[in-house]
């Protein structure tokens, strides 16, 4: 997991957030992982980094979300950090397309979100997902297919998302900010 947590480490050091809690949430990320050499280590009980992706679709008029079987709500797709990511781009990229079943999904580089919240994942105890959010746009026509880590897999119009949703909204207005002026959105 060395290439992870070194690409979190070099990425959130560089990021330049939206607003100031975002500023202060990759701070936190980066005292954790300075901290936790094995943070982005599903292993790691205290807590880990995960990588999720808000999938946009190619005209921007819908949002890519999974009825998730652990937390029984619709949120963004991804997950924990796998030992061959080569960091988290790369693992959120994976995570949308395993999870979405479309091919051709085009990431952005730079994150658009951090959360941290806590969860009992697979280590069946409570912990902590440090989780790093970023843009992913599907091409166009493509029809996604359910995983087995999903309930429900689903397009939602970006104004008329779920409502037992947490920060989902948030992240799509920020999703939609950024496709429409990528230098507004970093700084």
């Amino acid at each position: 997991m060395r290439p992870v947590h070194d690409d979190a480490v070099r990425l959130l050091s560089g990021w330049r957030p939206v607003d100031e809690a975002q500023r202060a949430l990759a701070h936190a990320f980066l005292g954790f992982l300075a901290a936790r050499p094995d943070g982005c280590s599903r292993s790691c009980v205290p807590g880990h980094v995960t990588a999720s992706a808000l999938v946009l679709s190619d005209d921007g008029t819908h949002v890519l979300l999974t009825l998730h079987p652990k937390v029984g709500r619709w949120v963004q797709l991804g997950g924990h950090c796998e030992d061959g990511d080569t960091g988290l781009a790369s693992a959120a990229l994976r995570e949308a397309t395993e999870e979405s079943g479309i091919d051709g999904l085009v990431i952005e580089p730079e994150p658009l979100h951090l959360d941290v919240h806590p969860i009992t994942c697979s280590l069946g105890v409570p912990t902590r997902h440090f989780d790093v959010r970023f843009l992913v746009r599907a091409p166009a026509g493509d029809i996604p297919v359910r995983s087995t880590e999903s309930i429900a897999l689903s397009w939602w119009p970006v104004d008329a998302l779920p409502t037992d949703v947490d920060t989902v909204p948030a992240l799509t207005r920020l999703a939609l900010r950024r496709n429409a002026d990528p230098v507004l959105a970093d700084g």
